[in-house]
């Protein structure tokens, strides 16, 4: 067990100003409240957090990183409480304490890569202070060290869980050394037979591949050596679980597969790194297409080194990489070294995050002249997946949700039904409105009415594609409802005041049909649809009826006049609108106020009853929320010339004399600003939003052009 003096000597070797006494203490108070307490190999378990803090150490973090590897355990396995650690140690220790305890009690049953890659996110996105994410790390390789003494069923499913989440995690940040260990000691629970079939093969070889490397170390210092350069030489076998992927990936027996031996060279710059390399190269065939420069592109990780594959001694492959002392230390310790994080994306790193952790970079760089590893630790928190949040179902199940999303998308990512009577929510054990922003780590649960049912305001307060779309379904369904009683009711009360029945009429089968026909109709339903719809009139189909039946003074023989066609219909002088429907040009027309669509713009029609038609943009999310059957072709009339009023916004440096230079652009254009809205941000830029009129699409695009080609413009958007 590592003694409290061993512990205080590896913490000061590195940081001299360390609070010794807190570290004392802390060891002090977790042997006592463990005191009880033994591990299943049946040492006192106090022994598993002195290894956990041990570890803390090597990777030379801060005070308070240590004391909480000493007392990791106390909240959840002894009557200690957060509050009891804030007040004996500071608020500091029992934050990380709790962060750790927290990620403990996560249910990491995964079944498939996607759930394990969303697990892996909610660790990092509870993990607000990195440091809680090292310990944790920490903790877990000392628990998997010693996971012989477990049974074997416990055995596999920590190595599963390890594989799957913590050795990501660690790769993720740069920790390559605990990486490698991690994935090492799961494979050989995970897959028993094949780790000890690879390790005896290993072991069968071993003499021989250390003399072969002792011989290549002495080749390359010794050429080295003789070009000027001071380098540290180092081989070593390939870690066993990366043999084996090798061995999955190639499909080849283990006697077949070559470059298992790898070599590092550590130099002093990078430029003798590249010069290093040739040496190498100098000396032993490069393999086409293995070279690496991971110098000039590092890993999203901020790995950095040169990689190559040449035919050493004996024709084998031998692996060589080369980098500098300091980019070997952030191979091995990652974040620790440096506390950089990237998130891998596809197609490589998304500028946003090159951005969004450039102010980690930034500590990095005056973390060397800092002898206190707490000063530079102040303050360093981070949320690594600012767009997603992550929360739990009651079970302990993990659900991933666009930032922004509301107990409505949680209840409709369940079932359609829940989400349909969703009447409140708990998070954390606490009533939450409906219109609550989830948070990561939240603990969610839905309550229900069968009273309760969507409405339109829902749809403003969910984000996933899911609700949306659930919701729209279920009031599509509940406007066809009232529509269909509505065309029964329209026609009903038409055909009284005309002295005839409608039932009589539904129950004549080729009155019906002929109807139906007329009207290009698909059966009964659609027919009484199309009238409480609006596309057809109650009082023009009793006319056709009275027409057939020998009534009153015939009407026309086509009579396909439809609600929308009679809207408001200008006798006198057409209304210049800009719009066609079919065919028609001065109905009553209205613009969404949503998208505000200009000439050119792809547009589509929705009837709305009483109030003509209203036009929004075919890419409008409002339009997707109206009911299918009320949406109408309509097309821009070119004769019009109508201008039509739009926004833009323009986002511009906040300089002195930037807004004049905008508005001389628009003059230039010949475009009158109607309104303008400007304001700073905290960034130092500005969001200036400006109204004015436009005749058409190309217009817009032109005037939109030419600011994006105004010095000191960032950003140009139509609202």
């Amino acid at each position: 067990m590592l003694a409290a003096q061993d512990l205080v000597e590896r913490v000061t070797s590195y940081h001299p100003n360390a609070d010794v006494d807190l570290i004392r203490r802390a060891y002090d108070y977790a042997q006592w409240a463990h005191r009880e307490q033994s591990r299943k190999s049946g040492e006192p378990y106090f022994v598993h957090p002195a290894s956990v803090a041990g570890i803390i150490a090597d990777l030379r973090l801060d005070t308070a990183s240590v004391v909480a590897g000493l007392l990791h355990d106390v909240v959840e396995d002894t009557d200690t409480s957060t509050e009891e650690l804030a007040r004996d140690f500071g608020g500091e220790v029992a934050d990380l304490v709790d962060g750790v305890t927290k990620l403990g009690q996560i249910n990491f049953t995964s079944k498939e890569d996607r759930q394990a890659e969303n697990f892996r996110k909610m660790v990092v996105a509870m993990s607000k202070d990195i440091r809680v994410l090292l310990v944790k790390l920490c903790d877990r390789l000392d628990n998997m060290r010693t996971l012989e003494h477990m049974k074997p069923e416990s055995q596999e499913r920590i190595a599963r869980e390890t594989m799957e989440i913590y050795a990501p995690l660690a790769n993720r940040l740069g920790m390559h050394g605990i990486k490698i260990e991690l994935e090492d000691l799961s494979f050989r629970y995970t897959e028993p037979v094949a780790y000890e079939d690879l390790k005896g093969k290993l072991n069968m070889s071993r003499k021989e591949r250390e003399r072969y490397i002792e011989g290549v170390c002495r080749t390359i210092q010794s050429r080295l050596a003789e070009q000027g350069f001071g380098a540290d030489v180092s081989g070593r076998a390939k870690h066993i679980h990366s043999i084996s992927r090798k061995l999955k990936q190639n499909n080849c027996d283990f006697e077949k597969l070559y470059d298992l031996i790898g070599f590092r060279i550590c130099v002093e710059s990078v430029a003798d790194c590249y010069a290093c390399l040739g040496v190498i190269h100098s000396k032993w065939t490069p393999i086409p297409g293995r070279f690496k420069d991971y110098i000039a592109l590092p890993k999203p990780n901020m790995y950095q080194s040169l990689h190559t594959t040449v035919v050493g001694p004996g024709r084998q492959r031998i692996e060589v990489q080369i980098r500098t002392h300091e980019m070997h230390r952030v191979a091995e310790l990652g974040v620790a070294a440096h506390w950089q994080y990237k998130e891998r994306v596809s197609g490589g790193i998304h500028p946003k995050d090159a951005a969004r952790f450039h102010w980690l970079r930034e500590l990095a760089d005056y973390q060397r002249n800092l002898k206190d590893p707490a000063e530079f630790l102040e303050s360093v928190k981070i949320d690594l997946f600012p767009d997603e949040v992550y929360v739990f179902t009651p079970k302990g199940d993990v659900e991933v949700f666009p930032r922004g999303a509301t107990p409505i998308d949680f209840a409709y990512s369940i079932h359609t039904e829940v989400g349909n009577h969703i009447s409140g929510a708990r998070a954390n054990g606490q009533i939450v409105p409906i219109r609550y922003k989830l948070r990561s780590g939240d603990v969610m649960e839905i309550m229900t009415s069968p009273a309760q049912k969507p409405n339109r305001d829902w749809l403003d307060a969910c984000v996933t594609s899911r609700a949306r779309t659930r919701i729209r379904s279920y009031l599509r369904a509940e406007q066809r409802t009232r529509s269909l009683a509505l065309g029964r009711e329209l026609l009903e009360t038409e055909l009284h005041g005309a002295g005839m029945s409608l039932t009589r009429l539904l129950k004549n089968d080729q009155e019906l049909k002929r109807l139906i026909e007329h009207y290009r109709l698909g059966s009964q339903e659609e027919f009484l649809l199309a009238i409480g719809y609006g596309k057809l009139q109650a009082y023009e189909v009793v006319q056709l009826v009275k027409q057939r039946t020998g009534g009153e003074e015939a009407a026309p023989k086509e009579l396909k006049t439809t609600m929308v066609e009679s809207l408001v219909r200008k006798v006198t002088r057409r209304d210049n609108t800009g719009i066609r429907v079919s065919g028609i040009d001065d109905i009553l027309i209205r613009y969404a106020k949503c998208c505000s669509p200009v000439a050119g713009d792809p547009i589509i029609g929705f009837i709305t009853r009483g109030r003509g038609v209203t036009i929004h943009r075919r890419d409008c999310i409002k339009a997707f929320d109206t009911d299918p059957e009320r949406r109408i072709d309509v097309s821009w009339d070119t004769r019009s010339g109508v201008q039509r009023p739009v926004q833009i916004r323009v986002t511009t440096q906040h300089s002195p004399g930037i807004l004049a230079t905008v508005s001389e652009t628009f003059s230039a254009q010949k475009i009158n600003i109607s309104e303008a809205n400007c304001r700073a941000t905290d960034d130092g830029r500005a969001q200036n939003i400006f109204t004015f009129m436009v005749g058409d699409l190309e217009q817009l695009k032109r005037v939109m052009k030419a600011l994006q080609r105004v010095r000191g413009v960032v950003s140009v958007d139509r609202v």
